[in-house]
């Protein structure tokens, strides 16, 4: 059997251990963090240590025309790590190490495979920490977070991934090793650091990262302001901003969030809040107080039902707690949800947050909002049941109309979870054709035989007539080892 001498060959690179191809076992990796999506086990999951065996395992499958992609954690919400096409995961868990330190320089390297939030704890005595921040930074990989460039609350003022990457160490679809970018802030020529980070693994596989550590602020101010109305802590996120004033995270919740997040952990919102804004700054503490002063004058010019100050660590904490399990509390309201992922200009978030409450009534569904306020991050959770006939259908439609909300109003749509499966087909609404033309030709310089992560980020509809490479719909028949076991 044709997969049988494969996988023997992977036993040989990576050892008996670290190759999973029983169709039980593969059953974890049919899926990433968007369960809903088409569902694909892979043929073979091979487990690396080092990027030597990527290499060989990579070389492997170009020589066997297979397809494969690398997984992190399994932590996206995109669908980005389904082997639509069968063929080969390349899991890099295992690459996990930090490799290198430099304080003075502040930089460090690291595998691929590195749980973001490690590095923060390898560094944070030290007085330092690396910014970038998802949700799932305790979970997520920096592999990961470089392929979907991920951001996190604190990216209004530090930016997405892409701004903390100095250089990654690439393997090719050719299994060629490439070195991008470097150890300082700019390199000369191409930025194919920048290109590479966000291409959501359909350019090579990144097993080496060297990232950009951030000190530690002189100190740090969190406020939790609450309002009765949505429209008006909206307003109030468009003043702060219009002051000059950057904060590191400026947050928003959702009465839904709000209740459920009361019945779960007792935060103790105030009766009647309509949403509530968590505010954090940091900096110098005689800059950050005058900041924190000029924040409540526009709460309380806008009506603010209660504004909390966190008097230390703990009580910091305990705030950050309610935003960070804002998204498990809604399991307390809804079956299902579907976590959606769009950008609008701030001054339009009471025009689209009333837009979003729209379709909720139109569908008869409830949409739970907690999102990044300050950089016009939504993240709408369509709440619904599939174990009702349709409903899930309707909630794939409610959330493709969002997604035509935030573009109408000059917005994105998406912010840091990526393109991945789920939004292929909302790509020619931002894009024209030689848009997406010119990115495929750049997709094809890299991987001629689009085998790397194939029928994710672009869309498959057209051909490119020099390359004689066809574009195919992304929801195809499984090629490679799949057709000849």
């Amino acid at each position: 059997m044709e997969k049988r001498r494969i996988v023997e060959e992977l036993y040989a690179i990576v050892g008996r251990d670290w190759v999973i191809a029983d169709p039980d076992e593969l059953t974890v990796y049919e899926c990433d963090a968007m369960t809903f999506l088409e569902r694909t086990a892979p043929d073979i999951v091979v487990l690396p240590s080092n990027t030597e065996q990527v290499v060989e395992v990579v070389k492997l499958c170009d020589r066997e025309r297979l397809p494969f992609l690398p997984r992190g954690a399994g932590t996206g919400l995109s669908g980005g790590a389904i082997a639509v096409r069968g063929g080969v995961i390349i899991g890099l868990n295992r690459m996990n190490r930090i490799l290198e330190i430099d304080l003075a320089n502040q930089r460090a390297v690291v595998e691929s495979g590195l749980v973001n939030l490690a590095l923060t704890q390898a560094v944070q005595e030290h007085g330092h920490y690396f910014a970038p921040d998802p949700a799932s930074q305790a979970a997520s990989s920096i592999g990961g977070n470089v392929a979907e460039n991920a951001g996190g609350p604190h990216c209004l003022k530090y930016g997405t991934t892409t701004t903390h990457i100095l250089g990654l160490e690439v393997v090719l679809a050719s299994g060629e090793i490439v070195q991008f970018g470097g150890t300082t802030l700019d390199c000369p020529g191409y930025d194919l650091t920048g290109l590479f980070t966000g291409s959501e693994g359909t350019l090579g596989i990144a097993t080496k990262v060297t990232v950009r550590l951030m000190r530690q602020a002189e100190a740090v101010k969190t406020l939790l302001a609450s309002f009765r109305a949505i429209d008006t802590a909206s307003l109030v996120v468009s003043e702060i901003i219009a002051t000059g004033i950057i904060p590191s995270a400026l947050e928003m919740m959702d009465r839904h969030i709000i209740g459920a997040l009361e019945e779960w952990l007792h935060i103790g919102y105030p009766e009647g809040a309509g949403a509530v804004l968590l505010i954090e700054l940091d900096g110098p503490a005689a800059e950050i107080e005058a900041q924190a002063k000029q924040i409540e004058q526009i709460c309380v010019r806008h009506g603010a039902l209660d504004l909390r100050v966190a008097r230390d660590e703990q009580e910091r904490a305990l705030l950050w707690r309610g935003r960070k399990g804002a998204v498990a509390a809604v399991g307390r309201i809804t079956h299902e949800f579907y976590l959606q992922d769009g950008v609008v200009p701030r001054t339009t978030l009471p025009q689209v947050l009333r837009e979003v409450e729209a379709i909720a009534e139109r569908n008869a569904f409830v949409i739970a909002n907690v999102f990044h306020a300050g950089d016009g991050n939504l993240h709408p959770l369509i709440c619904f049941d599939s174990r009702k006939e349709g409903e899930l259908q309707r909630a794939i439609a409610a959330g493709a109309e969002i997604m035509r909300l935030c573009l109408s109003v000059g917005g994105s749509i998406t912010g840091e979870h990526g393109i991945g499966l789920e939004k292929i087909d909302f790509i020619p609404l931002m894009y024209s054709p030689d848009d997406l033309e010119a990115m495929q030709r750049v997709r094809l310089a890299f991987d001629p035989l689009l085998r790397c992560n194939p029928g994710k980020l672009l869309p498959t509809t057209k051909s490119c007539s020099e390359t004689n490479v066809a574009y195919r719909p992304h929801r195809v028949e499984r090629e490679g080892l799949a057709q000849r076991i």
